[in-house]
């Protein structure tokens, strides 16, 4: 099953961003980050991200394949979106019509992958001001997808958040310092869930087996 992590965040989010990506496993699925942030700083703040820990963060590139590892972080002046082709994940950027006043959007990010099909994902709606990513995250909570916010002690700007939580988009509510071990956590539940599947037909085989 293919896996892919998702970060949205705006004013107050550079270092919520840091905090979480520094401390996430080098061999954590790919993960996709959209940052409302001024065009200038895009290239440092990826480089900043890079240097915090052991994920790789680079500006996202048309066409990427996403890798475990690897963080992609939106580009000035386009969407990020992820697509299935030829059944791997890959970074398409559109020059589409800004969302909710902005490009790159949340929104536009979450609701790409809201329409991927077989793909586990775990997204996060960090802090914030408006209502960017509301929308999209409860779009992938109705696809099943595990989704996180930002709690309001721990946000500088609780707008995202706090809007994402009034449309029920978020699953859990958890603290900045919470989140890292969250994410990995949804990562982990569905392991167990599946090893659990497993285990059940591999016992329902056998119990087949002794009565034939």
């Amino acid at each position: 099953m293919r896996r892919l992590i998702a970060i949205g965040a705006s004013m107050g989010g550079i270092v919520a961003v840091e905090s979480v990506i520094s401390r996430l496993p080098a061999d954590t699925p790919p993960i996709v980050i959209v940052q409302h942030i001024l065009p200038a700083f895009t290239g440092p703040f990826a480089k900043r991200l890079d240097a915090s820990g052991p994920i790789t963060v680079v500006e996202a590139a048309n066409g990427d394949a996403l890798r475990q590892g690897v963080a992609y972080l939106a580009p000035p002046h386009h969407h990020l979106l992820v697509k299935s082709v030829n059944g791997e994940m890959r970074a398409i950027l559109s020059a589409a019509p800004p969302v909710r006043f902005h490009r790159p959007s949340v929104d536009a990010l979450f609701h790409s992958l809201a329409e991927l099909e077989s793909v586990d994902i775990v997204a996060a709606l960090l802090s914030g001001m408006g209502s960017d990513g509301a929308d999209g995250l409860l779009a992938l909570r109705r696809k099943g997808a595990r989704t996180i916010a930002q709690d309001e002690s721990s946000s500088l700007i609780f707008g995202m958040p706090k809007e994402a939580i009034a449309r029920g988009a978020a699953e859990q509510i958890v603290s900045l310092e919470e989140l890292p071990a969250a994410i990995l956590a949804c990562l982990g539940s569905w392991e167990t869930s599946r090893g659990a599947t497993r285990g059940a037909l591999a016992h329902l085989v056998r119990r087949r087996a002794r009565r034939a």
